[in-house]
């Protein structure tokens, strides 16, 4: 069974920066396009980046230059390194593959950008 495990989240300040992962089981991880979603309160989950299997990354316009993702295939870990953080960023973010969300969702991990 696939299990998605989200960590790294926290409160800081706008203008930190925070390092999310995630650590994927159960799944032959490598051969996936992964990506970060986000829900904010209030509103629908929204897609922030994603990574082919190949290492081609595409990041949503609202973070663009400021989020960088990442994985490594023999630890089957995907990881989101954020920076220059907004209060916009307030959510629970989760990882899932790309386009599709097609694995169960984790518990997700929680940012909160405030000062």
């Amino acid at each position: 069974q696939v299990q998605l495990v989200e960590s790294g989240g926290g409160l800081v300040q706008p203008g930190g920066s925070l390092r999310l992962s995630c650590v994927a089981s159960g799944t032959p991880f490598s051969i996936y396009a992964m990506g970060w979603y986000r829900q904010a309160p209030g509103k629908q989950r929204e897609w922030v980046a994603r990574i082919s299997a190949g290492g081609s990354t595409n990041y949503a316009d609202s973070v663009k230059g400021r989020f960088t993702i990442s994985r490594d295939n023999a630890k089957k870990v995907l990881d989101l390194q954020m920076s220059s953080l907004k209060p916009e960023d307030t959510a629970v973010y989760y990882c899932n593959t790309a386009y599709s969300g097609s694995f169960p969702w984790g518990q997700g991990t929680q940012v909160t950008v405030s000062s």
